[in-house]
């Protein structure tokens, strides 16, 4: 089974305007939409139209968190939230204008005892299991909540995916995640560099990979992706010609993709093409992208039949 993490989801509204907001003005929006998210949630949701089936962990808290997972559940996903006592699942607002900017609240205060319940769940994974850690850690959790969570999965034979960013990635290659996903950005950021090429990207990588991971998955927005398998090989998925409509979520596209590849067919390059090919598809969709337009854009780029 897989599972997957969301310490902090979040009900994200996204509103659409004509030009970016006028601070200190009144400003009207052309139209909004509602979404259930967080990256784990992301990454199950396209898992789920691609055919796999996931669940997806986490917290939740007050109306907001009914309505959160209520509207998992009407979209297919399975859940085991933990329900905290006090708070609120937050809201973040996601504005689409002349630019594209997001307002990502804090979201409510987890108890230790509610964070031992859930680092009970997870430590009961086995061999066969799969479990994706994304995202920040929430401030009222330790900081050092991934690492806890896979010293107890050490030895168990479960196998772990981490799409995280700066230390708290690197705090989790000690323990060898199967995958970790930085975006460029993130990659340069954790290195001190900027504007690094191809070859600096492979680099880095592979001082990652010194320090613990096995396969390295590179996101390039519009450029594709790179891959750094734990075999040394060096992989491309190039660009996908489309009409972007929004970013948000295609990351977690992309982790759902190759998840789906390598399981469904073994191979990392298939995975990795696929993993392109759902992050380019919900680039161009309103929303995460459907499991048809994923394989379509698959097959296109001559990813070969899956399992």
């Amino acid at each position: 089974m897989i599972y997957t993490v969301t310490f902090n989801p979040a009900l994200d509204y996204v509103v659409h305007m004509e030009a970016d907001p006028v601070m200190g003005e009144t400003n009207r929006s052309t139209g909004e939409e509602l979404y259930y998210g967080g990256k784990g949630i992301n990454v199950s949701l396209v898992l789920g139209r691609l055919g796999m089936e996931s669940i997806a962990l986490g917290f939740v808290a007050g109306f907001t968190g009914e309505a959160l997972e209520k509207g998992v559940k009407e979209m297919g996903i399975r859940s085991d939230f933990i329900r905290l006592s006090s708070g609120n699942t937050r809201i973040n607002l996601k504005l689409r204008a002349g630019s594209e900017s997001e307002i990502n609240c804090r979201g409510p205060e987890i108890p230790r005892k509610d964070a031992e319940a859930l680092f009970g769940k997870i430590g009961q994974l086995w061999a066969g299991d799969w479990l994706l850690l994304a995202g920040s850690i929430p401030g009222s959790m330790p900081a050092d909540s991934y690492e806890e969570i896979l010293q107890r999965l050490q030895g168990k034979g479960a196998e772990t995916i981490v799409d995280a960013s700066g230390e708290l990635l690197r705090r989790t290659l000690p323990y060898h995640p199967f995958l970790i996903k930085p975006n460029r950005r993130e990659l340069e950021d954790l290195f001190g560099v900027r504007d690094a090429e191809e070859a600096d990207l492979f680099r880095m990588a592979g001082a990652l990979q010194r320090e613990g991971a096995r396969n390295v998955l590179i996101s390039l927005g519009g450029e594709g992706a790179l891959l750094l398998t734990e075999q040394g090989e060096v992989m491309r998925s190039g660009g996908i010609s489309g009409t972007v409509l929004g970013t948000v979520g295609s990351g977690d596209s992309m982790v759902a993709g190759f998840l789906t590849g390598y399981i469904r067919t073994g191979d990392l390059r298939r995975a990795l093409l696929l993993g392109n090919a759902a992050g380019a598809a919900s680039a161009f969709s309103e929303g995460l992208a459907a499991g048809e337009d994923i394989l379509r854009i698959y097959r296109e780029i001559g990813g070969e039949e899956l399992l």
